[in-house]
Parts: structure tokens; sequence; C-alpha cells
């Protein structure tokens, strides 16, 4: 997708939970990128509101930290704002400069908002041009897994994006789902049944009911 393609279209785009995320080439801090560069590795696709701004500078300090999980976790990380990239470089040299953490992700210059408009980070109705906070999962296949979409004034929890990350991971490799609060290591449960031959085996099952059966996830 160009920013061409973004200007022409009669309809806004809005990537959703299990539609194929929409790609797109742009400028980084780490030179040019394709969304489909990532294809093969999980992704999460994150945008805020503004640099040199404290809650996303707070956000960038922690998601460096957290690098290394993620990278056990086959999933890339990729910022975005509607910022320059001469903003972006001075942003994360100062982050260096003044917090001891070096930035390694790249974040995407998106001055036209064409990426933020087909993601829908920015609203149409919105007084500002500034992104919203939000968070997309994209598997390795492309597909958009989950997303979670922040107010401006509230700054995200690194923890509870690896705990989405992980379930989403867990629930593929076992065909389970992931209950309340679900957390790795903690039991996950069985997919509704689909008939009543089904329901009726799972009622003997682990004591429990047969809509809420709980059973091992293992990788």
């Amino acid at each position: 997708m160009t920013e061409t393609d973004t200007a022409q279209s009669s309809q806004p785009l809005t990537a959703r939970i299990d539609d194929v995320a929409p790609d797109f080439t742009a400028r980084t801090t780490q030179g040019e990128v394709s969304l489909s560069d990532y294809r093969g590795r999980w992704l999460l696709f994150f945008s805020h509101p503004a640099d040199f701004t404290p809650v996303c500078t707070s956000e960038f300090v922690a998601l460096q930290k957290a690098k290394p999980q993620f990278d056990e976790l086959n999933c890339d990380l990729l910022g975005l704002s509607i910022d320059s990239l001469y903003a972006h470089i001075a942003w994360v040299k100062d982050i260096e400069a003044r917090f001891g953490t070096k930035i390694t992700f790249p974040i995407i210059e998106d001055i036209s908002m064409a990426v933020s408009r087909v993601y829908g980070m920015i609203h149409e109705g919105s007084a500002t041009t500034a992104a919203v906070r939000s968070v997309f999962f994209i598997d390795p296949e492309g597909y958009v897994r989950a997303l979670i979409h922040y107010p401006m004034n509230v700054g995200r929890s690194v923890e509870e994006l690896l705990r989405v990350l992980n379930a989403l991971q867990t629930s593929d490799a076992c065909h389970l789902a992931t209950p309340e609060g679900w957390k790795p290591g903690d039991e996950a449960v069985l997919p509704p049944p689909l008939d009543q031959a089904e329901a009726d085996k799972r009622s003997a099952m682990n004591g429990g009911a047969w809509y809420l059966t709980h059973a091992e996830a293992s990788q």
C-alpha cells in the first residue's frame, strides 16, 4: 500500500482482528521497512502520540528493556508516530543520553498519516492529529490477531502486552483458549463444545461445568 492508494480510497480502512494487516513501506529510524518484511515472525506494531512526551518515553524505555522477552517469543517491535524521522532520531538519542537506554527497534515516520489512518490510529473526528496508543499483534502469516487502543493519557503495560502475546501463541500451539488473567504456566480451557455429545462428555471431566473445562497448556 502506498500513500496514494490510501488517499484515493473512498472508504476509510481499519485493520481488524483476523484481517490481513495492510502492507506498507515507510521510512524509519533504522532505514526503510515494509510490513511484509516481518512475515515469518510475530510483530508488535504500536503507535504513540508524540516524541519527547512523558508517557511515551516511559513506554519506550520499558519496551526496550523487555525486548529480550519479545525476542524469545519470536516477536519484533515496530513503533510509529506522525513525527518526522529527525524528531524520532533526536528523541531516541536523548533517551539514550538521559536514561541510559538505547532504543534498538525501528520507529516509523508517518507525517502524511497514511499508515495511521489505514490502521485506525487516528480518529476521524478528533481535534488533534496525534495517534492514539494503538497496539496490533500481527502473526507470522500477516494476520491481525489482537488489538488494543489506549487514550493518550494512559500508558500501556508491557507486562500485559507480553501476556497477550504468550496467550495467542499458547492458544495456537495447544488449540485451547485462555481464561481471564491467564499467564504462562496456568491451565487453559477447552473451546466451547460443538454438540450435545461433546457437552455430555465434558460434564464428567475435571469435575467442572460442561461449558468451562480446564486443560493443561503446554507448547
